[in-house]
């Protein structure tokens, strides 16, 4: 869920195409399959699966909550690692995804011409309250949202830990996220183009070794460091220095 990547609308009832640039906050996009009616998405997930997928989610979506309850009103307009995105501004999308259904999805699609930039701005302003607090209170409204856009459940796990960074780092604040999951996520990241949100140019030429869970992904240079560091990296954020190590680092970055 910055960099740029051209998403594909495939009408099934016609080969005609429609494609558009999203904004570069990298917001997670994905190939979704157009009809009259219903909106498809590739990949889809077992019961248990997306049950898990969705406990992650909503234990995320609470600990942001607490990280934001006592910001001071200068915070919440910290620059965020979203180009052109306050914390507030952040928040406001994260609202915005969470309410967002399949059907939803379709009708904005539309609505906004088929750029991913225009229906983002409009969702950022739709749910971006004057006061922080109320934004704040409208987060909590939807913690518990099991609604998605067409795309894979995947999805969800690589906007929760990267927009969890997205505000936290500019505001100092830390947070353990679970390994396992982020890794689950970095999976899905690696093997996505960038044209569908993903990583998998980044990651080419480069093996990604993390040091806190079993995960060793790719061929070529390595790069180590913490799994969400890694995925921050492939989603491409801005890292620390000192989080990665190992030579594959030049061709990682050169390609965010």
């Amino acid at each position: 869920m910055c960099r740029g990547a051209t998403v594909v609308v495939r009408a099934v009832s016609s080969a005609r195409r429609h494609r558009w640039t999203p904004n570069r906050r990298n917001t997670t996009t994905h190939i979704y399959y157009l009809s009259s009616r219903q909106y498809y998405c590739k990949s889809s997930a077992m019961p248990e699966v997306k049950t898990a997928i969705w406990s992650v989610v909503h234990a995320e979506r609470h600990a942001l909550i607490q990280d934001l309850e006592d910001l001071t009103p200068q915070q919440w307009s910290v620059a965020s690692l979203c180009d052109g995105w306050t914390v507030h501004d952040v928040l406001a999308h994260l609202i915005d995804t969470a309410k967002t259904t399949r059907i939803g999805f379709a009708r904005r699609l539309i609505a906004a011409r088929f750029d991913f930039d225009r229906d983002n701005a409009v969702g950022v302003v739709r749910e971006r309250h004057g006061e922080p607090d109320r934004t704040l209170a409208a987060f909590r409204k939807v913690v518990e949202h099991t609604s998605t856009p067409p795309a894979p459940l995947a999805t969800r796990l690589v906007e929760a830990f990267a927009h969890g960074e997205d505000i936290r780092r500019p505001l100092g604040i830390h947070r353990d996220y679970p390994p396992s999951h982020v890794a689950k996520a970095i999976r899905y990241q690696a093997k996505t183009s960038e044209s569908f949100g993903g990583g998998k140019e980044r990651a080419r030429g480069c093996r990604l070794v993390a040091t806190d869970v079993d995960l060793q992904i790719g061929d070529g240079d390595e790069v180590h460091g913490t799994a969400i560091a890694l995925l921050l990296a492939l989603s491409g954020r801005p890292t620390d220095s000192t989080e990665l190590s190992g030579p594959g680092i030049p061709a990682l970055v050169r390609r965010r």
